[in-house]
Order: C-alpha cells, then sequence, then structure tokens
C-alpha cells in the first residue's frame, strides 16, 4: 500500500514539474529573464567541463600505448590525440559564442561565423602539433574568428539603432559608417599599396612586358605587412633576448637513452652524423636521425670511450654545462687531412666552372620579404651590381617560380637527380665528391637529408663530409614564431660559424658548402630579419678575408609565405607563395672572363625560371664545360634535368608554366 502511495505521490511532482517546464517555454517574459540566462549559463558551463573533462580523460587513455612517453607513440595514436584536442580548443571557441549570444552582446550572425571557420578548419587541419603545420592552420582560423567579429560589431550596432526607430540618430551613423569606409579604401591604396613590392635591388624593378620576357608576373593590390609588422614583431614586443637557463641538462638527460652519460657529466658531444658504425647498424634503419643522435651522446670527459671512436668521427658539437649558469655549445670542426689529400687528386681530373660553390638555402622566404627583412645581406649583392666588368658579379632573379607554396613540391628539383628514374636517384652532393669537392652541411631541420620521405634510396653516399645538425631538444621549434635561441646565441649563429670554420680550413680544396635554415617558416613574416646580421657578417668575413676566390654562392629559397596567419586571404600572400628568393653571386676565374655566359645571366634575370634551372646551373657550377655532355643517363657525367636550363645559357622568353604539368598556374602569365 505505502509503495502505491509513493507512485502516485512521484507521479503529482512529475506532472508539476512538466507544468512548469511548460510556463516557462510559453512565457516569453520570464524567457528574457536574467534567471534563464543564468541557468542557460550554468548549463553551458556544466557542459563544456564535462566535454573538457572528457577529451582530456581520453587523452591520457590514449597515451597508455606510447610508454615512452608522446614522442614514442604510434602515428594512429597521434592523431586521435590531435583530434582530441582539436575537439577542445573548439568547444572553447564555441561556447564563448554561446555566452555572448545568450547575454546577447553579440547577434546570430556570429554563431553563422563560427561554425564556418570550424568547418574550413577540419577540412585544413594537419592535428595541433608543429610537425605537421597543425597549430597555425588553427591559429590562422582564429584569428579570422577575432578579425570576423569586429567586422560584424559595426552591423550589431546598426541593427540596434534601426530597433530604436529613431532617424536621427539612424541617419547620423550611416554617415559616420560611409565616411569610415571610404577613409579606409584611401588608406589602404595610399599607405598599404604594393607599389615597392615590385622594386629590386639596385633601383630595378619588376618588367611585364610579355613580348620581351614572356612571364606576367601578377602584382597584389595592397600589402598588409606594412600596418601589421608593428604588431607581429612578437620578438620585439615580447623583449625576448636569448639567455640561459638552468634545466638545459636536465631536458638532454631526459630526451637522451644514451648509456655513456648521466647527471654527473658535464661535457656532452653529439654524435656525428656520417659516422659509418653509425649507419653500419641495422637497428638504426627505420629510426629518427634524433633519435640516433640522443641514443648516441657521448661523455667527453671519458678518455676510454672516446678511445673507440675514429679520429674521423669525434664529435664536432658539445656542449659544456661546467658553468650550470652559462652552459655554451662549442664548435670545433675537425679538418680530415686524408679527406682533403684524396679530394685534391681528383680535381686534377675534371675543370669546373667554380671551384668553390655556397648554397645559403632559406625555407619558406619570397623575393619581396627577402629584399624587406634581409636588408644588409642583400645590400652585399648590391654591391656587385649592375652586371660589368669587375671581378665580382651579382644577379638577381625576379621570375623565379616555385612548383607548388610546400617544400616537398620543390625540394627535390633544387638538388635532386629526380629523372634517373630506372637508376638510383642521388642528390647532388654525391656528385660534388666524385668530381674533388669537400662538402659541408649546416643544417638547422633535425635530419640530414631535410626531406627524407622524398627520397626513398636516401644513403651514406648522400651524406656531406661534414654535417652539422641543431638536433638538441633544448631550441625552441622550427616553426617559432619568435626569435630562434639556444645556449645564449641563435641557432642561425652556431650555423654559420661551423660554415665559416668549414670554409677556412679547407681554403686550399675545391669545396661545396650549403647552409639550410628554416628561420622563414612561419606565418608573422618577420622573425627572418633577427638573421640578416648573421648572413651578412659570414659573407663580409668571407669578402675581406679574400676567401671568395673563384666562388660562386647563391641564396635561394624554394616557396614563399608558408603559414597560415592573419594574412593568409590576402592576394600578396597568395602570390609571394610561389615566387622564392633567388640571388647569385660570382667571381671571374683568375686571368679569365666569361663574357657570354654573363650576358645570358643578366638577360635571363626578368626571365620565367624553376628549380630544374637552379639544379642543371648547380650541374654546370660542378662540371664546366662537361655539362653539355651529360645528356646520356648511362654517361659517367652528372644526368642533368631534361626540364632545365643552365642560367648561364640563353632562356626562351617564350617558356611559361603551362610546359610544367604540376606546377601551379596563375602567378605567371
Amino acid at each position: 500500500m505505502e509503495k502505491i502511495l509513493i507512485k502516485d505521490f512521484n507521479k503529482i511532482i512529475f506532472r508539476k514539474r512538466i507544468k512548469r517546464i511548460k510556463y516557462f517555454l510559453l512565457n516569453r517574459n520570464i524567457l528574457k529573464s536574467d534567471n534563464i540566462c543564468s541557468r542557460n549559463s550554468k548549463i553551458i558551463n556544466f557542459f563544456a567541463i564535462f566535454v573538457f573533462l572528457e577529451i582530456y580523460y581520453l587523452y591520457y587513455l590514449s597515451l597508455e600505448s606510447c610508454p615512452d612517453g608522446h614522442r614514442r607513440c604510434s602515428k594512429r595514436t597521434k592523431w586521435i590525440q590531435e583530434k582530441l584536442n582539436e575537439g577542445l580548443l573548439c568547444s572553447i571557441l564555441l561556447l564563448v559564442q554561446f555566452e555572448l549570444m545568450i547575454l546577447k552582446i553579440i547577434s546570430k550572425l556570429h554563431f553563422i561565423h563560427i561554425i564556418s571557420l570550424l568547418v574550413i578548419f577540419f577540412i585544413y587541419s594537419h592535428g595541433l602539433d608543429f610537425d605537421d603545420h597543425g597549430l597555425f592552420n588553427f591559429l590562422g582560423i582564429s584569428s579570422l574568428l577575432i578579425i570576423g567579429n569586429i567586422l560584424i560589431l559595426p552591423f550589431n550596432l546598426l541593427f540596434y539603432i534601426i530597433k530604436q526607430k529613431n532617424k536621427l540618430i539612424l541617419f547620423i551613423y550611416i554617415i559616420i559608417l560611409i565616411s569610415f569606409l571610404f577613409s579606409y579604401n584611401y588608406y589602404l591604396t595610399n599607405f598599404l599599396g604594393c607599389n615597392d613590392w615590385q622594386k629590386g635591388l639596385n633601383n630595378t624593378f619588376i618588367e611585364n612586358d610579355i613580348n620581351k620576357f614572356g612571364c606576367q608576373i601578377k602584382i597584389p593590390k595592397y600589402c598588409p605587412y606594412k600596418f601589421m609588422k608593428y604588431f607581429l614583431d612578437i620578438t620585439k614586443r615580447a623583449g625576448i633576448k636569448c639567455g640561459y637557463s638552468s634545466n638545459t641538462k636536465k631536458k638532454i638527460l631526459k630526451y637522451s637513452k644514451s648509456i655513456y652519460i648521466n647527471n654527473k657529466t658535464k661535457i656532452i658531444g653529439f654524435p656525428r652524423t656520417n659516422d659509418d658504425s653509425i649507419w653500419s647498424n641495422k637497428s638504426n634503419e627505420n629510426k629518427k636521425i634524433s633519435t640516433i643522435l640522443s641514443e648516441n651522446l657521448l661523455d667527453m670527459e671519458n678518455k676510454e670511450i672516446l678511445k673507440k671512436i675514429k679520429k674521423e668521427n669525434l664529435p664536432e658539437i658539445i656542449v659544456d654545462f661546467s658553468d650550470y649558469q652559462k652552459e655554451k655549445m662549442i664548435i670545433n670542426l675537425r679538418y680530415n687531412k686524408s679527406l682533403s689529400i684524396q679530394r685534391k687528386k681528383i680535381e686534377n681530373m675534371y675543370s669546373p666552372y667554380s671551384n668553390n660553390i655556397i648554397v645559403l638555402y632559406f625555407d619558406s622566404l619570397s623575393r619581396a620579404t627577402g629584399i624587406r627583412q634581409l636588408k644588409k645581406t642583400l645590400n652585399f649583392f648590391e654591391k656587385f651590381m649592375p652586371y660589368n666588368s669587375k671581378k665580382y658579379h651579382s644577379f638577381q632573379f625576379f621570375k623565379y617560380h616555385a612548383f607548388r607554396h610546400y617544400t616537398p613540391g620543390n625540394y627535390p628539383k633544387l638538388f635532386i637527380d629526380s629523372y634517373r628514374k630506372k637508376k638510383k636517384r642521388y642528390r647532388i652532393t654525391y656528385y660534388l665528391k666524385q668530381y674533388g669537392f669537400v662538402t659541408a652541411l649546416s643544417n638547422d631541420m633535425c635530419f640530414n637529408n631535410p626531406y627524407p620521405n622524398i627520397l626513398k634510396e636516401f644513403s651514406k653516399e648522400d651524406l656531406c663530409d661534414h654535417e652539422f645538425l641543431i638536433c638538441d631538444p633544448n631550441r625552441k621549434h622550427i616553426n617559432s614564431m619568435t626569435k630562434r635561441c639556444l645556449y645564449g646565441k641563435t641557432d642561425i649563429d652556431y650555423q654559420y660559424e661551423y660554415g665559416l670554420q668549414f670554409w677556412k680550413l679547407y681554403k686550399d680544396n675545391r669545396k661545396f658548402l650549403m647552409i639550410i635554415n628554416n628561420d622563414g617558416h612561419e606565418g608573422t613574416l618577420e622573425v627572418i630579419k633577427y638573421d640578416d646580421d648573421t648572413v651578412s657578417n659570414f659573407l663580409n668575413d668571407l669578402y675581406y678575408n679574400n676567401l671568395l676566390k673563384d666562388t660562386t654562392i647563391l641564396l635561394l629559397s624554394d616557396h614563399g609565405c608558408p603559414m597560415p596567419s592573419v594574412y593568409y586571404f590576402n592576394d600578396f600572400f597568395q602570390i609571394e607563395r610561389h615566387l622564392p628568393m633567388l640571388f647569385i653571386f660570382t667571381s671571374d676565374k683568375e686571368n679569365q672572363t666569361y663574357s657570354d655566359q654573363y650576358q645570358h645571366i643578366h638577360q635571363n634575370q626578368q626571365k620565367f625560371i624553376t628549380a630544374y634551372d637552379i639544379y642543371n646551373t648547380l650541374c654546370y657550377l660542378m662540371l664546366g664545360n662537361d655539362y653539355f655532355k651529360a645528356e646520356d643517363p648511362d654517361s659517367t657525367y652528372i644526368f642533368k634535368s631534361k626540364l632545365g636550363v643552365n642560367l648561364f645559357q640563353p632562356i626562351n622568353p617564350k617558356r611559361s608554366p603551362e610546359k610544367y604539368k604540376k606546377m601551379k598556374k596563375g602567378f605567371c602569365k
């Protein structure tokens, strides 16, 4: 009997609650009350907290399959973790929009705005780690959200004034709005115009005469970096300087599995990447180079361990923790006398165009941004313009066109003999060694082949004689939007110090130096300017110490603006992505001048060129007149690209991107 009464009582209470809910839903005045708003806010807050906890519970649950930490996770597990993080950030953005709509601060148009942005984000999503641009995609979309909110606010205010039915206020507001739009357009045209975008060195400009030069470059209308650079120079705004940290050694020990170092180790040596013992170890075949190096770190004070290592394989890069407040990275490039003698014997067999070649490679840097940000460096090239009878000559290329806006679509065409399809392909460093060049690579990306997945046949033969890879876990990520520091200096300082040591030690040899830097690979377009002093000092040091005799320097990039940012949907950004930087400095051989070649390369400065042409130019610098015999893929000579032309030869002005199947069209007509 009691159970029946309890059931009836519960039914009555349940019916009353339903009536209350109906009452709230039907009564408009109550729906608009602050109580309902606060209740809705509480519900949304509760839901957001639940989503937050649920996502992170799943995140940590996924880590169970990665007992050695996130870096050891499988690709599938990492993908799940990244998607969970994406869901978390998207839910936070939606929460903020819901709250503002409930409080009637913003209109429902914002909800449509954010949903469309999130759809775009998931279409272009690459995860939320830095390794595959994922975080920058999200930052780009988030910046569009902020810009969208700002743009919609005036219309929200307009709708509010219309509701008030005050014609005078409405008229005044419309006049103010129209005046603002006209003044804004005037500001864009006169202050953010791209008149100087066409300018090159030595007071030259892009020449778009189709009949004379063939390729016509599309000129952007607005260049918003003129205004945004003051806000996007995060290094300056945040006052970032290269200082020291007391946790650097702990971080190295955390990521290292080397049996040769411990907490008492004061001087740590990084192993040489071209050490035969590393590559002969089959267990290292499928490992990342960063993992291999971390497993082979050495205690440089342990003489017993060092005795077991060949002299030519002793570390060139060490980190000294003797002073825990001022730890430092020390570069000691080791001269290999037997290598020098061996290559000199080969030198006599060939006669290259240039006995010394330097490639200064900046990933993701357009011609226009390079001129704007590397002023001191390009002043060095400008000193030797225009082409004349001087000993040194410099050339600039206005219409160097990328195949893709990302590196894997361009890098192989610059440095790999990609048309030797039936045989094993090699990077150009392999051939340089065959022709008597001592080779060196200084790279701030932590793998000796910058893009190893591109060249599956990659082997020990492709390695340079000397290699410096910045694989220290204390360095900032290569996509950082601020200056990149390590042990009191910038990363690039170490790179160019290594290059300078190499150049001076092998001054009597035929040599090739390549320095790869990734500081341009970020969305603000401002970090690269902090490299200007280092690069210009390097070039001036070589010049004033008479170390540029019979030398050719290529200052180049693979593509332009790379990362999503506030500039992403502006036309200048899309144009610059496909117009990278290329400047060439060269010197005459003693008592010889190459007037015909210089005349050709001078005329090619305004013509359409590609990465294939740069590859063939490197072949010409290496081979000299033997370059013209390199037609047969079965010959003993390097197999040059059939789609490329040596820049010291005449280029047909009618050549266009239509010749290349995989080239992005529209920026060079």
